[in-house]
């Protein structure tokens, strides 16, 4: 939030449009469409670029015009609302749409905007990707880039989670305008919003109180954030109808009413229409005077709370990926499981057909059975945590050589310490694992107390320093292997590494 994915889509609307295509940005909200319509408007002033604006804002004659002017070329780049998305607006020569806030678009949308050119640039912007999106880009479906560094002098904002305090509110406010700022105050029930108003006027006489919803007439509406933005009014109190992407760097405290009421993605957002300048911003997640917080609205006011530096968006849209799944990347939904197949699967497949639709070779791994009579586990006592468990095992599930088995190896001893036996017979299996891959050995199992290793086809062995090593007892035949484990010695399974390197 507030790292400038704006200025991104900037740079590439007026790119394309001086490559003498058309540019189609698409906004969730009006309040938002004025915003960059302004922005872009004053920023591409000096060059011969003709900026349209598509919205309710308009009226019915001028949206007209400009859906006429599409058709025909005669602009360049037009900001608009989902009214961009209806059947009658048509380009003359689309090459790029910008998707700015990508996660208050559904499925629906996008496809239309598909439909309207086949071959266009399509540009997502971001601060919380739904998780549909986020792992289509992780899988490699769409390209991703992630803006790290933020703009110099941003400060972070200082989360405070609280109870509702007539006190507490007036205090918070009141800091803000010491320092000639703005604040907002996001009350999302339009029925009451009335009232909060009321109460507002009488606790803050000082302020100069604007009030600014969906449902309101458009003209009103954008009279009040305009009143905002110039500082006519100090004190917004709003729906999340600000939410989206709203810039307002003299804006510096947030105080949400009724936080648990809210998503997780959605709370980032508001958050971060405050900080936006070199000053110090202030949130404030208030929560009701009930007795004990639902469990779930506990750990999103956490998540928020805890998320707090800067660019914390693509941990909080990876903490949504992991609660919610990751949908069903061919269908509307966008969360949910993958039933049919389970969840890694699904995203090896969906990695090797990418993989081969770009022209790459798609290697399969070989398989190769490991199969000791010994405890190999990751037991409770060494690691406690089940998720870490889990994902460990499916790390180790995956190796395919020494070297990745020894750092797998180096990594457990340096967090969970040194291994205990379960652990170090899980480690030499999958060393063992491997070698017989590089070896193209099928398997190395234990038969009634035998050591058996089938060998690869064609190879050629010399006996001579496997029966210096083990005598007589050793068997071998074009095809295996076999020496009874007694000939190993004490640690055997260790041994066995000995023996394929001696095969090596």
């Amino acid at each position: 939030v507030g790292y400038g994915k704006t200025e991104v889509a900037l740079r590439a609307a007026f790119k394309a449009a001086m490559d003498g295509r058309q540019v189609a940005v698409l906004v969730p909200t009006t309040v938002l469409a004025e915003q960059h319509y302004l922005t872009f408007t004053r920023r591409l002033a000096p060059f011969p670029v003709k900026v349209e604006l598509l919205s309710r804002f308009r009226s019915t004659a001028e949206q007209k015009q400009v859906i006429a002017a599409l058709a025909a070329g005669s602009v360049d780049i037009v900001i608009g609302t989902h009214r961009l998305l209806q059947k009658d607006v048509a380009f003359k020569q689309l090459g790029l749409v910008v998707i700015d806030e990508e996660q208050r678009f559904g499925v629906a949308h996008k496809e239309r905007l598909k439909q309207l050119r086949q071959e266009v640039d399509v540009l997502t912007l971001s601060a919380t990707p739904i998780p549909r999106t986020l792992h289509m880009s992780l899988a490699g479906v769409r390209d991703m880039s992630v803006i790290d560094t933020p703009p110099e002098e941003r400060l972070p904002v200082k989360t405070f989670i609280a109870q509702e305090d007539d006190r507490l509110i007036r205090n918070a406010v009141l800091r803000e305008f010491e320092r000639d700022g703005q604040v907002y105050f996001v009350h999302n029930r339009v029925q009451t919003i009335g009232a909060v108003a009321e109460k507002l006027r009488q606790l803050l006489p000082e302020a100069r109180i604007a009030v600014g919803h969906g449902q309101m007439a458009p003209e009103h509406l954008e009279r009040v954030m305009l009143d905002f933005a110039d500082g006519k009014s100090n004190l917004l109190l709003c729906t999340t109808i600000i939410e989206s992407g709203l810039d307002i760097p003299n804006a510096n405290t947030i105080i949400i009413h009724r936080a648990t009421h809210l998503g997780l993605a959605q709370l980032y957002q508001l958050r971060g229409r405050v900080g936006r300048s070199n000053r110090r911003a202030y949130a404030y997640l208030l929560y009701g005077n009930e007795q004990q917080l639902p469990e779930l609205a506990e750990r999103r006011l956490r998540a928020v709370f805890e998320a707090s530096e800067l660019g914390a968006g693509f941990k909080i849209a990876m903490k949504d990926l992991e609660i919610r799944g990751a949908g069903n990347l061919l269908g509307a939904d966008q969360h949910g499981h993958v039933g049919a197949v389970g969840f890694d699967l699904y995203t090896k497949l969906l990695a090797e057909e990418i993989d081969e639709l770009r022209g790459q070779v798609v290697a399969t791994p070989p398989q190769v059975t490991v199969d000791l009579p010994i405890g190999a586990m990751l037991p409770d006592a060494y690691i406690g945590d089940q998720s870490v468990k889990i994902d460990l095992y499916r790390r180790l599930a995956a190796i395919t050589s020494v070297d990745e088995a020894k750092a797998i190896r180096q990594e457990i001893s340096d967090r969970f310490g040194p291994p205990p036996e379960p652990v170090e017979n899980l480690l030499t299996i999958i060393e063992l694992k491997g070698m017989a891959i590089a070896l193209g050995i099928p398997s190395v199992t234990v038969v009634e107390n035998e050591l058996t290793v089938k060998l690869p086809p064609n190879r050629q062995l010399t006996r001579s320093a496997l029966y210096r090593a083990y005598g007589s007892a050793l068997r071998l035949t074009p095809n295996q292997l076999r020496l009874p484990i007694a000939k190993l010695g004490e640690h055997w399974p260790g041994k066995v590494k000995d023996l394929l390197t001696m095969l090596a």
